[in-house]
């Protein structure tokens, strides 16, 4: 099974449906599997008095409340089956995170296949019970969060009606940019460890080396942000990949799910007609007559590799030539 490659368009959208359109068109050239917003009412989400995340600040209107900020960027009902209707044109699926129970019943509404819970909501109760009720397929994200929050979600998801083979969880940090210090990648293997369950890696760092890796490290689902333009006003799209590199991350993870094959150690395919060029033969040093003894002054290992193996050395010392043999022959004894 191939690893589930989430281009996260979030909201760099801007609250443009246009622009909207575009990034899935960027996410659907790219290879990645699915492209995911996110759904909200932001008067079910923040208080017009919360403040924004620091990275926010920067990258954003200092003086804009986060709700302000957040109300730009909704997605009513109707863009939600317009962006839906557009990834089917484009072979991509659809996906979105729901932050409250409203956006829930939407998505649900909507018959999307897999609900993405992001780190915020680790913590809510009803929300994930609400999300459990519904049977469906789960990607858990557990930014700031500890292995004891980890587990008490999944209790609550298994036991509102969520089938614990139907979850995937996805070790995170929050911070936009992430700093490499804090990625803690051996986390997220130790998570799906604790647990028995697939795993994988939702990444805020900049470019694609930490996806690669935890991929290499069993990683079964990618969730990276992407935009159009990095310069590009927004929270989140200073930290967000741009479109070629976009397209490089996938490309380098499906060339590392290739490359990790199997646990079984044996020639490969390719390699098979190397053998005879690179390993080496018992061969004559120098001429020798039938009948005489094979010593170290008269035979030497050398290439090709299709003769006696230099592993049957013993064996052949102290044998008779059964035949003559010119200087550099392949050795042949019955």
């Amino acid at each position: 099974m191939s690893v589930f490659i989430i281009a996260e368009a979030g909201v760099n959208h801007n609250g443009s449906i246009d622009l909207a359109k575009k990034l899935i068109d960027v996410a659907s050239s790219s290879g990645a599997d699915a492209v995911k917003f996110q759904t909200f009412k932001a008067e079910n989400l923040v208080s017009k008095n919360a403040q924004k995340a620091e990275y926010q600040k920067k990258t954003t209107d200092k003086k804009e409340s986060q709700f302000d900020m957040i109300k730009k960027l909704e997605l009513d009902t109707e863009t939600h089956k317009t962006l839906i209707s557009y990834c089917l044109s484009k072979n991509i699926m659809f996906l979105s995170s729901p932050f409250d129970i409203d956006s829930i019943m939407l998505l649900n509404n909507l018959s999307l296949e897999i609900f993405k819970i992001p780190s915020g909501e680790i913590t809510n109760l009803p929300y994930l019970r609400q999300i459990g009720r519904l049977n469906k397929k789960v990607i858990l994200s557990t930014g700031m969060s500890d292995i004891n929050e980890i587990r008490n979600a999944l209790n609550i998801l298994i036991e509102a009606g969520t089938k614990k083979d139907n979850i995937t969880i996805l070790h995170a940090n929050t911070m936009y940019p992430t700093p490499m210090e804090d990625v803690n990648l051996r986390a997220m293997r130790a998570i799906g460890e604790t647990f028995n369950m697939a795993y994988g890696y939702s990444d805020h760092t900049l470019g694609i080396e930490v996806d690669i890796a935890a991929v290499a490290m069993g990683a079964s689902c990618i969730e990276k942000h992407f935009t159009l333009d990095k310069n590009m006003s927004g929270p989140d799209h200073k930290a967000s990949l741009e479109p070629d590199e976009l397209k490089a991350m996938v490309k380098a993870i499906r060339n590392i799910e290739e490359a990790l094959g199997s646990a079984i150690k044996k020639p490969s395919k390719s390699e098979l007609q190397n053998i005879k060029i690179a390993r080496k033969s018992i061969v004559a040093k120098k001429d020798i007559k039938q009948g005489e003894i094979f010593s170290e002054n008269n035979l030497a290992i050398k290439r090709p590799g299709n003769g006696i193996s230099p592993l049957r050395w013993d064996e052949i010392i102290g044998t008779i030539a059964t035949s003559d043999y010119n200087e550099n022959d392949l050795i042949e004894q019955e």
